[in-house]
């Protein structure tokens, strides 16, 4: 099944950049969100991050028991506790990790009306949020793993790529967080 868009993957620079404030909330963001939705649902995605598309802005769209959202110019204003958890991203499809990341925060930020949200969140959806900020910041999750892990996990990348460059093109995954 084609996906609105290609889901932008490791090595890509557009993952490594700091996305930009959204300015404006209109019908174009709303537009380019329903497509990021069609693109996530394609795949076992919870999230997806507009660097993830290639477009350098500050949101990102979400859906955590069949509740679709999305959060402009997110904030993490406090976080509180750890919490270990399997996590992957679909950016680096295929492969999780055990990462340890706060268990609760509080994020604030805009709705695709343009109206203040403040959501108090914890375990899976704190996790979410953490994720799709860092593709926001320019982080992917491997930057979140001790040096050892890091390591391992860039070595499997390198196989992979080697892999890819010699097989014919295959669909990629696409969406941010992904489930185990």
């Amino acid at each position: 099944m084609a996906t609105p868009y290609d889901i932008r993957l490791f090595g890509d620079p557009v993952l490594r950049k700091v996305a930009k404030d959204v300015v404006n909330i209109d019908g174009k963001l709303r537009k380019l969100c329903g497509r990021m939705f069609e693109t996530m649902y394609a795949e076992p995605g919870i999230g997806l991050a507009a660097p993830q598309v290639g477009v350098q802005r500050r949101f990102f769209v979400y859906d955590l028991d069949d509740e679709p959202n999305a959060m402009v110019n997110p904030v993490i204003e406090e976080s509180s506790g750890e919490w270990l958890h399997e996590e992957g991203c679909l950016s680096i499809p295929g492969l999780m990790w055990d990462v340890v990341r706060p268990k609760e925060i509080y994020i604030t930020g805009y709705d695709l009306d343009g109206n203040d949200v403040a959501i108090e969140a914890d375990e899976l959806l704190a996790r979410l949020f953490q994720h799709e900020i860092d593709h926001l910041n320019g982080v992917l999750l491997l930057d979140r793993l001790d040096d050892d892990t890091r390591k391992e996990a860039l070595k499997t990348l390198r196989e992979d790529f080697l892999d890819r460059e010699e097989a014919p093109p295959q669909q990629q995954s696409v969406g941010g967080l992904s489930l185990p």
